[in-house]
């Protein structure tokens, strides 16, 4: 951690210098001496300091300087960093100065020059000074800031990529977060420049794009190698594990994702069912044990970046990226699971991210502090949701078509969820539309018994209804059912056209698509299990059928 600033003005080359050799003597151990004889080079630092998040303990400049009085520099700087103490330096008594100084910038000392010896004149009165700031001093955050709007879906887009790939960063909202509207004024930033990201070195990018972020967090943005033995798109609990043994197996392996690793999984506040942790564990903490595993073992981690279409090239496959990018292998895994459905009723897509969120979006959860928050599905995702929620919510009502969850949850969800006092199930109920000014306000539900309609105040809507395979992409003649999902192994051979597409003289193996050397795991698979378990057995599966196909070539 950088140690706090004392900040040291005066045009007097000879003073400043004298000043700067006292101060580094006594307090270069605990504080950095930063020193100008520029009062205009001193102001231009101070924003560039701050993005840093650079904490000024003290300024002590000189009050008869030809740019700027003292008085006055002191007053543009307590704009920029408010908490640092004030001193004032002047070679004769100026009482006009000094009453000016205590008005304007609440000064804290007036130091006469010169000061020898510092031991009697200058370290008593600093030290003092120091140790009252000290007393109130909260080291700032060292990472990642985010500037913007709370109800802002670009805003959230961001949140969600960054703390899908585990970047810890800061969220300051520039209404009502103090440090937000300083670091606001200060880089003079307009309500069309949000969100604006700051980068630990201070580097300042105003509505920034997902994969300029990716390349400043250290995200691999080129392929390395010619040709892979294996690439493995998507980045759930299926392709993670198809790249740990992959790449433990000593195949060459390239992972792609494009957005973020986890999948739905990884927006778990709690898998409790996971074999190996009987407390449960969140599923960013599973993320980041399976990215640290995979990259250890050498795996190429390629993101955000999406799947355009993959063609046939002699024996090898060419993946094309939606950047251009041509990667070829000799084998691919899909692992891209399934999206959320849309609930496709009036006023929810207006307020998509502004209110209402897909998935469990715990990256909102803080904002629901207090508030009326629904959450509209009735299966395990759903309940784990509104019981991360209650922890901050003021109510969580769970919104089902069906009279109880008894069908469609876990039996211990729906234990949790009966001893949580603040979550309320709204059965036999369906969401009919979505209101509000800029940000959801309220919801509109009907009572599918009665069929009345009741207008409630909602402040968030967490949606978990259902899924569909990612599948919009895959081409190549490879089968998919009449619900988007792939078709692999024996039950190819139900579709009339598979003979025409397979030209292989042995069947497919049990995750092999219609496209010999292309096998598919997880949920986007047609007739797999919705489990973290069962994503991470097959996706384990399919590298023992990567090495028989490529045993073939």
């Amino acid at each position: 951690m950088s140690l706090p600033i004392i900040f040291l003005i005066d045009d007097d080359q000879q003073v400043l210098r004298a000043m700067s050799r006292d101060l580094r003597s006594k307090y270069r151990d605990d504080y950095r001496i930063l020193s100008t004889a520029s009062v205009q080079e001193a102001l231009a630092s101070l924003p560039e300091l701050q993005n840093k998040g650079e904490e000024v303990a003290l300024f002590l400049t000189d009050q008869r300087m030809p740019e700027m009085e003292g008085v006055d520099f002191l007053e543009k700087a307590m704009h920029i960093f408010p908490d640092a103490k004030r001193v004032l330096l002047t070679a004769y008594s100026d009482t006009e100065a000094a009453i000016k100084a205590i008005n304007a910038v609440k000064l804290d000392y007036y130091l006469m020059k010169p000061w020898d010896p510092p031991e009697d004149k200058l370290y008593p009165v600093i030290n003092e000074i120091l140790d009252d700031w000290q007393a109130n001093y909260h080291p700032d955050f060292k990472g990642i800031k985010i500037l913007g709007y709370q109800f802002s879906p670009k805003s959230h887009e961001i949140k969600d990529f960054l703390a899908g790939n585990l970047v810890p960063y800061l969220w300051m909202d520039v209404e009502t977060h103090e440090q937000g509207k300083l670091l606001a004024t200060s880089n003079s930033l307009q309500p069309t420049d949000m969100p604006v990201i700051i980068f630990e070195d201070g580097t300042l990018v105003k509505t920034p794009v997902l994969k300029d972020i990716a390349l400043r967090i250290g995200l691999n943005p080129t392929v390395k190698q010619a040709v892979y033995d294996v690439a493995i798109i998507g980045a759930g609990p299926a392709g993670l594990a198809a790249s740990v043994y992959g790449a433990s197996e000593g195949l060459n392996t390239l992972l792609i994702e494009r957005r973020a690793p986890g999948g739905q999984a990884g927006t778990s506040s709690r898998i409790e069912n996971y074999l190996g942790f009987p407390t449960g564990l969140s599923g960013a903490d599973l993320t980041r044990r399976a990215i640290t595993q995979a990259t250890r073992f050498g795996t190429e981690f390629l993101s955000p970046l999406s799947v355009n279409e993959i063609r046939l090239k002699d024996n090898y496959k060419m993946i094309l990226l939606d950047d251009g990018t041509e990667i070829f292998t000799k084998s691919i895994v899909i692992t891209t699971g399934v999206d959320y459905r849309k609930l496709e009723t009036p006023g929810i897509a207006e307020f998509t991210g502004a209110g209402v969120y897909y998935g469990a979006a715990s990256t909102e959860a803080a904002s629901c502090r207090d508030k009326e928050v629904y959450v509209l599905g009735g299966g395990n995702s759903a309940g784990q949701a509104a019981m991360y929620l209650s922890k901050f919510a003021k109510n969580v009502y769970i919104v089902v078509r069906k009279p109880n969850l008894s069908s469609s949850m876990s039996s211990y969800l729906i234990d949790q969820l009966s001893h949580t006092q603040n979550i309320h199930l709204v059965p036999c109920a369906e969401i009919t539309s979505g209101f509000g000014d800029q940000r959801l306000t309220g919801l509109k539900i009907m009572d599918l018994n009665s069929n009345t309609e009741n207008e409630v105040p909602a402040d968030a809507l967490y949606i978990f209804i259902g899924a569909k395979p990612y599948t919009d992409w895959v081409g190549l003649e490879i089968i998919k059912n009449d619900k988007g999902f792939i078709e692999t192994g024996r039950d190819l051979k139900n579709y009339p056209g598979f003979k025409k597409i397979w030209k292989s003289e042995r069947d497919p193996y049990i995750l092999e698509t219609s496209c010999p050397g292309i096998f598919a795991a997880g949920d986007v698979r047609a007739g797999a299990m919705n489990r973290v378990a069962a994503a991470v057995g097959e996706g384990s599966m399919a590298i023992s059928f990567v090495h028989k196909y490529l045993n073939e070539i």
